[in-house]
């Protein structure tokens, strides 16, 4: 056998060796903390099931550089405690790389402690400011800012002329989150906050509130909350008579809100992202390919459209998906990446990270939408 003969079959055999060696290669570990169960479980069911579908389909696909994706869901139950528990699991026990979720605001502010001590990614889904807001080296998020979703609803009544508003917003951190900027930001639109109820993430009749409304000089209502408790503020409403506009923040934006508040959701308008009103969208849209895929691929597979909350969990795959390919498997280089991120199209919007900005979204995130004849309706 000639010299370079052996060398050849040396070279074969060398690569068949090698690539023996990327195929055996561990799962690449990420942890996900969602409200699959519970009060909070129209956000973090469809965000498990994105996820899941997500990263099968990166692994169907060879997975990341030959390294297949393991994902690790625990389910908070929208209960902060449990939140914790499960972060500690992921991070000790399982040595995850990094952690998508948790679903609420609640729940995420409680982890951050623990993901920054143990030095490992978060990518947050739940839209509280005050997740990235002051930065947090380890801390990123994709749900929209509610700074934004304000802005979007005040820009509204400013077109239509109204300046009295009456607000009610739930007690939690979600809640407190959206009162905060619905208050913040009144003086900058000429808006007057002539009314400021709460009610609790568990209550289950409103009209008290509601009552104080309707005798108020309000010229609209905005409501700040996750389901339940918004779509009984609606059907409420509808019994008081109430007729002034009513607002919703985008805590609410999926066809599960629509069910719940039955007709009196009828003309109920909020901000949200773009995903449930994607076939409503100019073809120029950057995000028009990336949102229709999405929603194609969750009807396919769950027999129910993709909504706001999943493409939270789509988004905070990619991101990662992106970030490993550029950079590496490690805590560190994920994280580096992440932060290094410009431009990327996701469900939520178009993400842009910075060392001075981990939630990545400018205002043209939100659209404005209005329930249609028990659909969603793109305001134009």
């Amino acid at each position: 056998m000639s010299r370079n003969v052996f060398r050849t079959i040396f070279v074969v055999f060398f690569s068949f060796l090698m690539a023996g060696a990327v195929f055996a290669a561990p799962p690449v570990k990420i942890g996900a903390l969602f409200s699959v169960s519970g009060p909070a479980s129209f956000l973090g069911e469809p965000e498990r099931n994105t996820a899941e579908m997500m990263v099968a389909e990166i692994n169907k696909a060879g997975g990341i550089k030959g390294r297949k994706l393991e994902l690790i869901v625990y389910d908070t139950q929208g209960d902060a405690t449990k939140a914790k528990q499960g972060v500690n699991k992921l991070i000790k026990d399982d040595q995850v790389v990094a952690i998508i979720g948790p679903s609420t605001t609640g729940d995420s502010m409680a982890v951050i402690t623990d993901v920054e001590k143990a030095e490992i990614p978060l990518v947050s889904c739940a839209a509280g400011i005050k997740i990235t807001d002051p930065v947090k080296k380890w801390v990123f998020k994709t749900a929209q800012n509610d700074v934004l979703a304000v802005m979007k609803i005040y820009k509204n009544l400013q077109k239509q002329k109204i300046s009295k508003v009456a607000i009610l917003t739930v007690s939690d951190g979600f809640g407190s989150s959206g009162r905060e900027q619905l208050k913040l930001q009144a003086k900058e639109f000429d808006i007057n906050i002539i009314s400021d109820e709460t009610f609790g993430p568990k209550d289950t009749d409103m009209t008290v509130q509601l009552t104080k409304i309707r005798n108020s000089e309000a010229q609209a209502v905005i409501c700040w909350g996750t389901n339940p408790g918004p779509a009984i503020v609606a059907r409420n409403a509808k019994q008081l008579g109430i007729k002034i506009p009513l607002y919703m923040s985008h805590g609410v934006s999926s066809r599960k809100f629509i069910e719940l508040a039955g007709e009196a959701a009828e003309g109920i308008m909020l901000p949200s992202g773009k995903v449930i009103v994607a076939d409503q969208l100019s073809k120029s849209d950057p995000q028009k390919k990336a949102l229709m895929n999405y929603v194609n691929k969750y009807k396919e597979k769950y027999k129910v459209e993709g909504d706001h909350f999943g493409g939270h969990a789509y988004d905070a795959v990619m991101l990662l998906k992106n970030a490993m390919e550029k950079g590496g498997f490690t805590p560190v280089a994920i994280r580096d990446q992440l932060e290094k991120t410009k431009k990327f199209a996701g469900i939520g919007g178009t993400f842009s990270y910075s060392p001075q900005d981990h939630a990545g979204l400018s205002s043209d995130a939100f659209v404005l939408v209005k329930v249609e004849k028990g659909d969603w309706k793109l305001v134009k």
